[in-house]
């Protein structure tokens, strides 16, 4: 007999699977013996086949839950290495993996948790290139990506093919899930048309992240995975789900599906390409920091190393000039530059760059951030309003790599 529920109306996802061995139905017990899972749910989810974007701070849960559910196959796409920053909150590394690819690293915990659940690790950019093959090959598709092209793109794809979406996303200790479904509710574009300017949005490198948070809102899309692949429950179609961690608060808000959207409406261009326009999928925080090399190339720069000469001229009575830090006071308290005035980069767009003029009257303006970009944008502003400003190339990454490695980085 089938246990599943199907009170919400939506067919499973998963085919079933064979029999359960007993040794299986001793590891599932807790499912099989669960009202809306059991025997057939469980062997559904032995069947299932889920593409996992991202094993870092919410894919790091969403792959551990999945293969401890028993999801029988799973793929999870990242082209980053794993770096001590991460171990805050990406769960399924370690500090023995510091360095080494993420996916490889997540396929060893998986199968040290696991090891009956077949991972697939694909170890490259997610582009318009590839991304309908792999979402086509999979049942549902988990969006744990932190940067906005790889979002824009794995939206559009699943649009496109109608396969669920689920997706969530974390910034300090705030999160949002929903699961994004074209021709069942609204699909990721239906909601966020379009992406925000190049850093409007802070990272987490730069911003923060409460990890637990990560852990929360990861539990709540496997479960949402769980849902939509045996046909349980009321999964978050047509609903974005909020959480505060600070005030310890769950809500929900409506969304729905937008007869004019680009990717799933009625006028919609099949042959729109994905994503993006002029945009690729890139590693962590690509609206932020990741251009660093294309803003800074046609700027008057001066190197980490040539600075902490100067510095070190200007203690020594040598011609003045001002260090600008224009990161947010969160980084500084990690890692500052000797000698600088602080003033984040939205205060600098907010009075059009006065305080610093007032204080480079005359003298050089030197200008740092974590590794460029946002320097690069406040040099440009400054240089505009005729400041004699530069860019310190590699911002404070540089410094600590060429000057002092004994400082910390984020």
């Amino acid at each position: 007999m089938d246990a599943v529920d199907r009170t919400s109306g939506r067919m499973p996802l998963a085919p079933v699977g064979g029999e359960l061995s007993p040794s299986e139905r001793t590891r599932f017990a807790r499912h099989v013996i669960l009202p809306g899972i059991g025997d057939t749910g469980q062997r559904r989810l032995r069947a299932a086949r889920v593409l996992v974007v991202g094993a870092g701070g919410l894919g790091s849960p969403i792959l551990l839950y999945l293969a401890a559910a028993g999801v029988g196959h799973l793929t999870v796409v990242d082209d980053d290495v794993v770096e001590s920053t991460n171990l805050q909150r990406q769960v399924v590394h370690g500090v023995t993996d510091v360095g080494r690819p993420k996916v490889e690293s997540a396929v060893a915990a998986l199968q040290d948790l696991a090891p009956d659940v077949v991972v697939s690790p694909v170890g490259e950019r997610l582009t318009a290139a590839n991304v309908l093959d792999l979402v086509a090959d999979h049942d549902v598709v988990v969006d744990g990506a932190d940067n906005f092209p790889t979002r824009y793109l794995v939206g559009d794809a699943s649009a496109r093919l109608g396969v669920p979406h689920v997706w969530g996303s974390v910034y300090q200790h705030d999160a949002q899930t929903s699961v994004w479904w074209a021709g069942e509710g609204p699909c990721y574009r239906c909601v966020f048309p379009n992406p925000p300017p190049p850093g409007a949005v802070p990272s987490c490198s730069t911003g923060g992240v409460l990890g637990a948070s990560c852990g929360a809102v990861g539990s709540v899309m496997a479960e949402e995975v769980v849902k939509l692949l045996i046909g349980v429950g009321e999964p978050l179609v047509g609903r974005l789900l909020l959480h505060d961690a600070w005030r310890q608060e769950w809500s929900t808000l409506p969304v729905a599906a937008d007869p004019d959207c680009v990717v799933c409406g009625v006028g919609a261009d099949p042959y729109r390409p994905l994503g993006i326009e002029g945009e690729t999928s890139t590693g962590a925080d690509s609206l932020d920091e990741s251009s660093t090399v294309a803003a800074q190339s046609a700027l008057p720069s001066i190197s980490a190393a040539a600075l902490a000469l100067r510095l070190r001229d200007r203690a020594e009575g040598a011609d003045g000039f001002v260090l600008v830090d224009v990161r947010e006071p969160g980084e500084r308290e990690v890692v500052t530059i000797p000698g600088a005035v602080p003033l984040p980069l939205a205060q600098v767009r907010a009075d059009n760059g006065d305080a610093i003029a007032q204080l480079a009257d005359g003298i050089p303006a030197l200008v740092y951030c974590k590794s460029g970009a946002r320097s690069a944008e406040a040099v440009r502003l400054l240089r505009g309003r005729g400041v004699d400003a530069f860019d310190v190339s590699g911002g404070v990454l540089a410094w600590v790599n060429d000057v002092d490695p004994s400082l910390p980085t984020y």
